[in-house]
């Protein structure tokens, strides 16, 4: 799914507990996740959200962890199994075409993709899968740096997910990132 990827350096950089001052996973994800939950956090990288969300589902709940770069998915099982997570933990190694959620069809209750919708060549298809992965009242939190995706693009992307399935429930606000709740129709 992946037309220009994250180095897996930065992997690092975004995986540092000092990012924590300016993101809080928890504060950003609280109103959004419950225990027992399935979450797919979409490009986890090595696990800045994954870990945090982990912890939230509980012992009953799900993480699935997709990444194109396989060494980041090492990298995150290695920290999870570090924190004693990784029974909490399933991850996914995907490729350029496919999110590989074939498996997870109207399992998702939420879906998380932070910094990657600006990495896939094609958005529609991106959406589309996270829509089918999605139960009846599933939703996703995208959020974009705006360093890197302008407003115009970004609510182009934004565009795209409302053609595929997404309807705009709030848009957050996170320091430094464009951020919407989507919403799946039905």
């Amino acid at each position: 799914m992946s037309e220009h990827v994250c180095p897996v350096w930065v992997g690092y950089v975004l995986a540092s507990p000092v990012r924590k001052l300016l993101q809080n996973p928890h504060k950003i994800l609280k109103p959004y996740v419950n225990e027992a939950m399935t979450i797919a956090d979409i490009g986890c990288a090595m696990g800045f959200f994954s870990l945090p969300l982990a912890k939230m589902v509980g012992a009953n709940g799900r993480v699935v962890c997709v990444d194109i770069q396989e060494r980041m998915i090492r990298s995150l099982e290695k920290r999870a199994a570090k924190a004693g997570l990784s029974g909490r933990i399933e991850t996914i190694i995907c490729d350029q075409n496919s999110l590989s959620l074939g498996d997870f069809k109207e399992k998702i209750d939420f879906a998380l993709a932070i910094g990657v919708v600006h990495e896939v060549p094609d958005s529609a298809r991106f959406f589309s899968e996270i829509n089918e992965a999605l139960k009846p009242a599933g939703s996703v939190l995208m959020a974009e740096g705006k360093s890197f995706v302008s407003e115009t693009d970004f609510d182009r992307t934004v565009s795209i997910a409302e053609r595929n399935g997404f309807t705009v429930a709030e848009r957050p606000q996170i320091k430094r990132v464009r951020t919407v709740l989507l919403e799946k129709k039905y």
